[in-house]
């Protein structure tokens, strides 16, 4: 099974939206975790080959 960047992403972004409308209070912290998330699995592959 081959998941990448674009099957991941609105994963993420529909289980973020439930907990927002579930949780709203933590909606700060689950807009964070999400940024955080998307920036890591967007620059994974360049981590992995180096940056130079």
């Amino acid at each position: 099974m081959d998941l990448n960047f674009l099957t991941i992403q609105p994963a993420i972004a529909l289980i973020a939206g439930v907990l927002i409308l579930i949780l709203p209070r933590v909606l700060n912290y689950i807009v964070a975790l999400y940024l955080i998330l998307i920036g890591v699995l967007g620059l994974w592959p360049n981590l992995l080959s180096g940056f130079g």
